[in-house]
Parts: C-alpha cells; sequence; structure tokens
C-alpha cells in the first residue's frame, strides 16, 4: 500500500547533493545555501525551482538517489499544475516508486497473492467481507487508476483508437471513486489517512494531468505522434477548465 513518506526518507547526503547542483546549475554561493536550509529546512531546497534543471544538466545529477529525484520532479510539477501540499506531492512520489518496483503495481500488498490487472475487478473487490482487504483494495485502486492513467497514457489513447478501451476519463471517474471509498473507511480515520485520500480524489485531474507532463518530459519525450498532441490539447483544456 503506497503510503506517503519519499521526503522523510531523504537523508543528510540526499540535501548535501542538492545545495551543490543548485549551487553550480545557479552560480550562488554554497554557504547561502547551507544557510538558507538550517533556518528554513529542507523544503527550501527541495522547493527550489533550479533544481530539476540542475539534476537533469548537471554531471552530478548521476549520482541523485532515486527518491530524490522522484520527489524532486513530481513536487515541480505538480507545483507548475497549481498544487502545492507536500504531503499530497509525497504520496504521488511514494506511488511512482513503489510501483515501479516488479509487480507492485498489480498486488495490493506485498504480502497478497491476489493479482489485478484491471480496474474492474479491483473495482468488485472494494466490498471485500474482510474490511481491512477492502480497504486496502480501495487505496489500490485510486493509486493504480493514478500511476496508469498518469504515467502511461499513450498506452491508454492506444487502446482506445485502435482496440475501442476506455479513455482517461474513466481511468479518472475510476480512481476518484477509489479515493473516495477510501477516504470512507474505518482504517483511513484511523491511520490519519482520510484526509489525503479526500484530496487525491477531489484534485485527481490535476494529478493525473501533471503526472502525465512528467512522463512525456522525462520518460517518453521522442514520441511524437496525432494521438499524443490531440491528448496533451485535452489535457490543457481539462486542467484549465478546473482553474
Amino acid at each position: 500500500m503506497a503510503q506517503p513518506g519519499t521526503r522523510h526518507h531523504l537523508t543528510r547526503e540526499d540535501a548535501q547533493l542538492a545545495i551543490r547542483l543548485v549551487a553550480h546549475e545557479s552560480g550562488e554561493d554554497e554557504r547561502r545555501l547551507h544557510e538558507r536550509l538550517a533556518d528554513e529546512g529542507l523544503d527550501a531546497v527541495l522547493d527550489d525551482p533550479r533544481l530539476p534543471a540542475a539534476i537533469l544538466r548537471d554531471a552530478q545529477g548521476a549520482l541523485v538517489s532515486l527518491p530524490l529525484l522522484t520527489y524532486v520532479m513530481v513536487r515541480a510539477v505538480l507545483r507548475r499544475f497549481g498544487e502545492e501540499d507536500r504531503q499530497l506531492t509525497d504520496y504521488v512520489a511514494g506511488i511512482v516508486l513503489e510501483f515501479g518496483v516488479r509487480d507492485r503495481a498489480h498486488r495490493v500488498g506485498e504480502g497478497d497473492d491476489e493479482v489485478y490487472d484491471t480496474l474492474a475487478a479491483l473495482l468488485r473487490d472494494a466490498e471485500d467481507r474482510d474490511s481491512r482487504r477492502a480497504y486496502l483494495v480501495r487505496a489500490h485502486l485510486g493509486a493504480y487508476a493514478l500511476w496508469l492513467s498518469g504515467l502511461f497514457p499513450d498506452r491508454i489513447e492506444h487502446r482506445r483508437w485502435w482496440r475501442g478501451g476506455p479513455d482517461l476519463t474513466y481511468y479518472e471517474a475510476i480512481g476518484r471513486r477509489g479515493f473516495e471509498l477510501a477516504a470512507g473507511h474505518t482504517l483511513a480515520r484511523q491511520q490519519g489517512m482520510s484526509e489525503l485520500y479526500a484530496a487525491a480524489a477531489a484534485r485527481f485531474v490535476t494529478l493525473r494531468v501533471a503526472l502525465t507532463a512528467l512522463s512525456d518530459a522525462l520518460f517518453f519525450p521522442h514520441v511524437h505522434t496525432p494521438e499524443r498532441l490531440m491528448r496533451q490539447v485535452s489535457d490543457e483544456a481539462r486542467w484549465r477548465t478546473l482553474h
């Protein structure tokens, strides 16, 4: 089950490398950046708008840990789309990290034997008689829909155009429903996750569009198809209607 925690697992070495990268990118004295870190905390460095470009352009960017890279890139793209909530950023970064490991995206928990490859199958099990498992399925439904539609929208669009599969709005609706169901579960309240899931449900489209922009730019930058162009125009229009 994906959890917000990526930011809190960053190390002192991550912070030091981030400072060096920003200093090299901007020419700013490292001592001033260290002072900002001491005065304002780690977020002063993680939120520095020069850091994402520095990671990608500087040779030392190859030394960046996967948690630091993921958090910084997700944070930057979410802020670009108007999302400032750090806990939500932390959660989305956690989904990207966790679901990228083996078949983790297809299981509601590391020790769960059931493998899911469709949202419909997850939705069916969202009312499992086992309350704890129902909770895990609901949270996973939201996270899985966000991961699929956010990072692999071209795959979804290809299936829609050539095989008659569901479009991105279907994934958004199902993902939003998963987070809504998870937010209302007793275990979510006990674990302090209700507000986070409710926020993920309410802002699902923004989260999805932001992740897609990150995927287009960083993961699949060399795709230039009419379907992608149409989807990008549609994404921009849909996001603007929300703001």
